[in-house]
């Protein structure tokens, strides 16, 4: 087939029914849990998850968990109820802002925002943005956007060691999650799903021991254009189609493609595409709707991405191998 957006294109109801089908031998056989516990954000990808589980599983053995904290869009969590309610599962609020501000989260997070900018404080807010990657071949030099309460807002490149320390205490809040999701799953026997998708997985977007950790994990073999495809398949709320991928993380709002990817979800997936499959940029550049040049600055970042995030894939190294045989649960 010629290289074009038809390449991303799949049987639906196909493959509802396959990963459906292995939902359920993963979970009742080889992990020999009674169900499933899911993180609902209000995002796509959550929902997707929650409504394979709940095709698989019935919608009695989902259990759903919204965990808002002080950074946190509304939006999210209405949206997020709204899934719950349309799949009819069982979900509970978990408000994990007590739980971040006795970490040091918000207040670890001020202190390095206050080395680049020093008059931040009370009232205001702030995102990590990436220069656009279409212009020149960027360098990963972060910058830190702030808002004051009035609304005027400022930005400034940030020195590596604060970037550092606000990335590390953000990254509470992805541990701290997780940390719920399995309180919950021990107390049910219930397993925990991870929600990435493949162009997160591939590149690295989830914190390691945070969202990157999980029992299972039925999505991450899909590019995300065909998670939204099948969540229409599935019945997922459009208001929850409609919303664009956010990493509602930092207190102002904030898209995917400025804190991490380069481009937007459904040309990213396509430049992934071609790299997995050795499409030369020279077709994907008419395609994507970019030029040549710009495709091969995209390409060179996938690959650095998959350099620089590999350690998160990693599992724990030792220093022999424990076991010689396959593990049978």
């Amino acid at each position: 087939m010629p290289f074009s957006k038809k390449v991303l294109e799949l049987d639906r109801e196909a493959e509802v029914a396959r990963v459906a089908k292995w939902l359920k031998a993963e979970v009742m056989g080889t992990l020999k849990k009674r169900g499933v516990v899911v993180g609902l954000s209000g995002g796509i990808d959550s929902s997707v998850c929650a409504a394979l589980a709940v095709k698989a599983l019935g919608k009695e053995k989902v259990f759903g968990i919204f965990m808002p904290e002080k950074h946190s869009a509304d939006e999210s969590l209405d949206l997020g109820k709204l899934l719950a309610e349309s799949l009819g599962i069982q979900a509970v609020t978990e408000n994990i802002a007590a739980a971040l501000d006795g970490a040091g989260c918000y207040a670890r997070q001020d202190e390095a925002i206050r080395t680049v900018f020093p008059e931040y404080g009370a009232g205001w807010k702030c995102k990590i943005t990436l220069p656009s990657i279409l212009e020149s071949d960027r360098l990963n030099v972060f910058q830190l956007t702030v808002q004051s309460p009035t609304g005027e807002t400022k930005t400034n490149r940030m020195p590596l060691a604060a970037y550092l320390q606000i990335v590390a205490a953000t990254n509470f809040k992805q541990r701290v999650r997780k940390m719920v999701e399995y309180y919950h799953a021990d107390r049910l026997n219930f397993a925990v799903i991870g929600t990435p998708n493949r162009l997160e997985y591939d590149q690295g977007f989830f914190v390691k021991q945070g969202d990157g950790t999980a029992d299972i994990k039925p999505i991450a073999h899909l590019y995300k254009t065909q998670v939204y495809a099948l969540a229409e398949t599935l019945g997922v709320p459009a208001e929850i189609r409609r919303r664009p991928p956010t990493t509602d993380t930092y207190s102002m709002p904030q898209t995917q493609e400025e804190f991490y990817f380069a481009l937007p979800y459904d040309r990213m997936d396509l430049c992934l595409y071609a790299v997995n499959h050795n499409v030369p940029a020279a077709e994907v550049a008419p395609v994507v709707g970019i030029t040549e040049a710009q495709v091969e600055r995209v390409i060179k970042d996938i690959h650095a991405k998959r350099r620089a995030t590999q350690y998160g894939h990693l599992p724990p190294i030792l220093v022999e191998p424990i076991f010689n045989h396959t593990i049978t649960l």
